[in-house]
């Protein structure tokens, strides 16, 4: 193959990278034009939407060469290696989860590939309950999520493999760590609500697929009571039926057992329902579940306290949230008394109840513009009593008391530049202490953080986090720019490997708390989503102006990032303003949002974005879709598509089309590249796994912008 100089002045700087020229494997461009509602919809690379077909194999085949063709010989990827593995080392930590004396957490240190599942005994002592990793040496297989019984003597947990996130939950006693029972499959998302005692536990699970209608496996979600030691098909189910199909249930067992709650809500919608049954006034595999909202356009969850009442976390009528106080056995709307209202610029997050004090405290976690805050209040009025100081301006979660009650709650805590620890905050001393370190130590680069506000194209104020080694710009440099803006997703500050390499080489990272996010509230999100999802990409745009302006950047040493939902918003900032960036890392995306609904899990998400299913949404998303906005002709700026061919979220089939309809139309010279890997999913992944993705997707920005290490 021919190699072609790919010399560009940057800035001050002057980089040379000599790589094959661009000769792409060919792809047919079919005839293929819907009409959908008067509007001709072109889909020429919808035979891509099949991996099986010997033409898919050979076109992927070719993508999977070119792209080790150009991406094995960039510079730096021998040092993003080592410094990524060092800044990893850190491990990993997470907060404990009480029954009685027993405490259970996850625990990561620089020579495992996947965080371990740990029992802390009484006297100190410490046992391993679950390693992947010793499961299956490939590193494949997943912890997807665990829930002790309310003694601390049985534990249900959730492994799946290959990256599918197709969970079954097993049982194990944790004396002896061998399972009891299990496995029960179809239990992809499934919470686990144990009754006392043990014996029993509610749960979700799909109905077998010879139940439900083709290509609806996915859906058709119930919730069931199974008995330890009988076989799951004999399960009663408890909920759900002739409910949506795409419902998400959530399920809860109040401490003394008396209260089941079950919650509900179609896909991702930003609404829930909300279910109570005294399970005392009947049998548990009967529950009268009667009904405390149905049907409002808002997110309620609902938690029965050792004191009796039922506290309900809400957004209605408060768009930050507010916590209120009722009684379980009659909680109408009506009767809602507000123990937090909403604050006008927090956004309320979890709360911890610690009642074996003389004055019981509430003790509160809120971001205010996506920082952390903490906060101790009166449990019995809600009344403010104080703050409590954070380690920095950073993010807390897993906030947590025991169950039983006392006086201490549990956090993780992390920023920028601090890796994940845990802390606890004694109610009777009113004092916050580190209780436990991440199990390595690693050195960190110099970094300043910045939270800086902009407006974007309406003129609303949007905030962006900038980290530099520096506090002020001093000349244009390589810089990230990485965004979500979607499903109420916040970002808040965290430690990151890869940021930290980039900003030591450097460059500049920045990361836009866009709408669509909750950083704001869940106004926020909704001033983000359907018909208003092109504000997301303005804000973005916005933000990328913003840092060409303050002299951090240019145009020719920008990189943008993004994944999953964020994949869609860099997918429409490539196709929107294609001169406004050098570089773009886009991964496991949705680009044809046309067809997004008819694979994976797209047909929950048509709350988020709208159906091509009605006319008006349809106009919606084809005016963003970024597959149907690509246009022959056009400079497209270097381009890596990341898929994983285990994901069953978001099909990949929509970076394959984007592929092949970039390399038809790209009038540049810069690369655009397909990355897959397979025996991985969209969610989690082995440490080596998540290296080696990461040195390929900064090597290639790291070359089209111009860093040098």
């Amino acid at each position: 193959m021919p190699r072609a100089d790919a010399s560009r002045i940057v800035g001050s700087a002057t980089y040379s990278l000599l790589m094959p020229a661009p000769q792409y494997p060919a792809a047919t461009r079919l005839d293929v034009v819907d009409d959908l509602f008067g509007h001709r919809v072109p889909d020429p690379y919808r035979w891509l939407e099949d991996p099986a077909t010997p033409a898919a194999q050979e076109w992927l085949a070719g993508q999977d060469r070119l792209a080790r063709t150009y991406l094995d010989p960039l510079p730096w990827r021998s040092r993003l290696r080592t410094r990524l593995q060092e800044l990893l080392a850190a491990g990993v930590i997470t907060a404990p989860s009480w029954r009685g004396a027993r405490s259970f957490f996850e625990r990561r240190t620089a020579e495992q590939e996947h965080a371990v599942l740990l029992v802390g005994e009484a006297d100190g002592a410490e046992r391993t309950l679950l390693d992947p990793a010793g499961l299956d040496p490939a590193g494949t297989t997943t912890l997807d999520a665990w829930q002790p019984d309310k003694e601390g003597r049985l534990l249900a947990y959730q492994l799946s493999s290959g990256g599918d996130e197709e969970s079954a939950i097993r049982v194990l006693a944790v004396d002896s760590g061998e399972d009891v029972d299990g496995p029960i499959d179809r239990t992809r998302y499934s919470p686990v609500a144990w009754l006392p005692g043990g014996d029993a536990f509610y749960y979700v699970r799909r109905l077998p697929p010879q139940d439900v209608p083709t290509g609806e496996e996915q859906f058709h979600r119930r919730v069931l009571l199974h008995r330890i030691g009988t076989d799951p098909a004999t399960d009663v189910i408890v909920h759900g039926a002739g409910l949506d199909k795409t419902n998400y249930y959530g399920v809860s067992v109040s401490r003394d057992g008396r209260w089941l709650a079950v919650t509900a809500s179609a896909g991702t919608a930003p609404r829930t329902d909300v279910w109570l049954a005294d399970l005392t006034a009947g049998s548990v595999s009967a529950p009268e579940l009667r009904a405390i909202q149905v049907g409002v356009d808002a997110r309620t969850d609902v938690h029965v306290g050792r004191d009796g009442r039922l506290y309900v976390f809400t957004d209605r009528e408060a768009p930050r949230g507010r916590l209120c106080v009722t009684s379980p056995t009659a909680p109408t709307y009506e009767t809602w008394v507000d123990l937090l209202p909403e604050d006008p610029e927090a956004v309320l997050e979890d709360f911890a109840i610690l009642d074996d004090l003389a004055e019981p405290v509430l003790l509160v976690a809120r971001t205010r513009h996506a920082v952390s805050e903490l906060g101790t209040h009166r449990l019995a009025d809600g009344t403010a009593t104080g703050s409590v100081e954070l380690p920095g301006l950073g993010s807390l979660g897993g906030l947590s008391e025991r169950p039983e009650g006392g006086a201490e709650a549990w956090f993780g805590y992390t920023d920028h530049l601090t890796p994940p620890c845990v802390y606890v905050y004694d109610g009777r001393s009113g004092a916050l202490c580190k209780y436990a370190d991440p199990p390595g130590s690693v050195a960190l680069p110099p970094m300043h953080a910045e939270q800086i506000t902009y407006d974007s194209a309406d003129g609303t104020p949007v905030r962006m986090f900038v980290l530099s080694a520096r506090a002020r710009p001093d000349e244009p440099r390589p810089t990230i720019l990485y965004g979500y803006g979607g499903f109420g997703v916040p970002l808040t500050p965290g430690y990151a490997a890869s940021i930290l390499t980039w900003v030591e080489a450097g460059g500049v990272y920045a990361i836009a708390n866009l709408r669509g996010g909750s950083e704001e509230g869940e106004a926020w999100h909704r001033a983000g989503m359907r018909e208003h999802k092109q504000r997301v990409f303005d804000d973005f745009a916005c933000a990328a102006d913003r840092l060409i302006a303050d002299g951090w950047t240019a145009p020719e040493r920008l990189g943008i990032s993004g994944g999953s939902n964020g994949g869609l918003l860099v997918g429409a900032a490539l196709t929107q303003h294609p001169d406004r960036f050098s570089a773009v890392v886009c991964s496991a995306p949705l680009l044809d949002m046309v067809r997004y609904e008819q694979f994976g899990l797209g047909e929950t998400w048509n709350d988020e974005y709208g159906t091509a299913g009605l006319p008006e949404e349809l106009v919606w998303l084809l005016s963003y879709s970024p597959y149907h906005h690509v246009i022959d002709g056009t400079r497209y700026p270097a381009t890596l598509f990341t898929v994983f061919d285990s994901d069953t979220r978001v099909d990949p089939m929509h970076a394959r089309k984007m592929c092949a309809a970039l390399q038809h139309a790209t009038a540049a010279e810069a690369p655009i590249l397909l990355r897959r890997e397979r025996d991985v999913g969209h969610g989690a992944r082995s440490v080596s796994r998540t290296v080696d993705l990461s040195v390929d997707t900064m090597s290639f920005l790291a070359a089209h912008t111009g860093l040098t290490m």
